[in-house]
């Protein structure tokens, strides 16, 4: 086998991968999965697709070996298949918004402008913990926590905020996370907790940008 022919093979493989990746559904769904394992009923549920069409894209992203399952009774549950595709998604997001205007503007129209939350960062939210000034508050389903948590957050999942509300201290600020940059959920709550009197903030970095900020 010459170089050019090593070569074409190489790319070839790697295209695999590009190919796989080209359907934003797909990258929705490695995004899912990267805050812990699911139940495809979980996926179609979470991208509001159904279970045939969540099925087809788990197949493709299964035969690229992004993602591995197992089943447990009844179910089949997916995972991503390595950490570092994980990495992978969080250096595509950060590629993305340096690259493409659009999904800057997209940003700041949804997540900053129209919502009009404060925010903090990772390196603000640190100090503050430390010192007990900010109780940090995980939004996301129970078992996304369970899997991986910023340590010291408490779990309230969004469903379940507006009736436990009243089990949050008055005497500090409330940080609000979920999944990430892209991800609603820490906006909603902070919603919430605001309409209750409580002082609330949003955090846009999720588990997954934590675990790379303390590396």
């Amino acid at each position: 086998m010459n170089e050019r022919n090593l070569k074409d093979l190489l790319y070839q493989e790697f295209a695999r991968i590009g190919k796989s990746l080209s359907s934003p559904k797909r990258l929705e769904i490695l995004d899912i999965l990267s805050q812990g394992p699911k139940s495809v009923d979980a996926l179609a549920k979470s991208t509001d697709m159904s279970v045939a069409n969540v099925s087809q894209h788990l197949k493709i992203l299964f035969n690229s070996r992004l993602v591995k399952f197992k089943k447990e009774g009844n179910f089949v549950i997916y995972e991503l298949a390595d950490e570092v595709i994980s990495d992978f998604l969080i250096t595509l997001h950060a590629l993305s918004e340096k690259q493409l205007i659009q999904v800057q503007q997209v940003k700041e129209e949804f997540l900053n402008a129209q919502l009009g939350l404060e925010g903090i960062t990772l390196s603000e939210l640190i100090p503050r913990m430390e010192k007990g000034e900010v109780l940090l508050l995980d939004v996301r389903p129970k078992e996304e926590f369970e899997e991986a948590h910023i340590p010291g957050a408490i779990s309230i999942p969004i469903e379940e905020l507006e009736d436990a509300h009243s089990s949050l201290p008055v005497n500090c600020d409330v940080v609000a996370y979920c999944r990430g940059p892209y991800c609603l959920m820490s906006a909603e709550a902070v919603k919430i907790l605001k309409s209750k009197g409580i002082n609330a903030f949003r955090m846009e970095q999720g588990v997954k940008e934590w675990l790379q900020f303390v590396k």
